[in-house]
């Protein structure tokens, strides 16, 4: 029997779940395992990978450009590069990120959903904001199998959450048993030959073929009036049933909720270094006014010095805006 392709992706909160998880594995198994887990740019892998390797027998280890997937592995994707499965193989690419994240948890679940469908499994752990609820879907949507871990166990629960929220979940279990959860399904799920959906198969090709084309990104939704707050081109609006997501045809992509928090960050440091500016313009303009007044340029220094306590004004206000923006609102 072919075996299975089981993506796990994480986030905070995610280094102990996955080590329960994975240490419920039977040796035996008969399936492949690619975990993403949100870490910084120029984070250590390797770490991740050690602390794994104690919690199994598995064969545990960095994912490798081109390697062929051996059933009884777990692999892991590298700091800074987005995970890709095909048909018996991994790739790695630095592509554009996809909800603000490189690796991206969806990135690698759409790409199980398009080459292994019925025999990909999905499975979201602990975790902020919803990276994965949109290729969970995808999976369900190509005949594969989904589970979350029990938001309730989650020391993060958005990401578990989310999925629940928003598409068909086949079992929420607490790690522990996700192990027995998977072998079963490997033994009796019914293999019936689903069709991949077009457009899935579509925005898959983009990010493995690192594809920057408008027409392509045009086939897979409608422009819409927001630009990308990576790079400043249009955004592309794709609508899944009841969830919407966006996407440049450089790239970059993001949840509704990703977005958001993006625009703030956005908005958030422009408003920051408006104020640098400010302060640095009512400071010249003080000692100017001390330069006119040694002068005796009394009309020219009042007029400076106006000029100074209106800035001062919009100053205070500005701080005051910043001080109470929070991030969620």
């Amino acid at each position: 029997m072919p075996f299975f392709i089981t993506v796990i992706g994480a986030s905070a909160g995610g280094q102990e779940a996955i080590c329960k998880l994975i240490a419920s594995l039977p040796r035996d198994v008969n399936a492949a395992f690619f975990i993403v887990m949100h870490i910084s740019r120029h984070g250590l892998e390797s770490i991740l990978v050690n602390r794994l390797q104690k919690c199994t027998t598995l064969h545990c280890a960095s994912a490798v450009d081109a390697q062929a997937i051996e059933p009884g592995h777990i692999y892991i994707a590298p700091a800074d590069h987005h995970l890709i499965v095909t048909a018996g193989a991994m790739h790695l690419r630095k592509g554009p990120s996809e909800n603000r994240w490189r690796p991206s948890i969806d990135v690698l679940f759409r790409s199980a959903a398009v080459h292994y469908s019925e025999r990909a499994i999905g499975i979201v752990l602990t975790g902020l904001l919803d990276d994965g609820t949109s290729c969970m879907k995808a999976i369900k949507k190509c005949g594969g199998t989904c589970m979350v871990q029990n938001p309730a166990e989650a020391a993060y629960p958005d990401m578990p959450q989310s999925v629940l929220d928003n598409s068909v979940v086949d079992h929420i279990l607490g790690v522990t048993a996700m192990g027995q959860a998977i072998q079963k399904t490997i033994a009796e799920k019914k293999l019936t030959g689903v069709e991949v959906p077009y457009e899935l198969k579509a925005e898959t090709r983009l990010m493995e073929n690192s594809i920057t084309n408008i027409d392509e990104i045009s086939k897979l939704g409608n422009h819409s009036v927001y630009t990308c707050p990576d790079c400043g081109g249009g955004l592309w609006e794709i609508k899944e049933a009841d969830q919407t997501r966006y996407r440049c045809h450089i790239g970059h992509a993001f949840s509704q909720n990703d977005l958001l928090k993006k625009q703030f960050e956005a908005l958030n440091g422009t408003l920051w270094v408006a104020l640098r500016m400010m302060e640095e313009r009512k400071n010249l303009l003080v000692k100017i006014t001390r330069q006119d007044e040694s002068r005796n340029m009394h009309t020219l220094a009042e007029m400076h010095a106006d000029q100074a306590r209106e800035l001062e004004t919009h100053i205070n206000n500005l701080k005051e805006l910043l001080f109470n923006i929070a991030p969620e609102n």
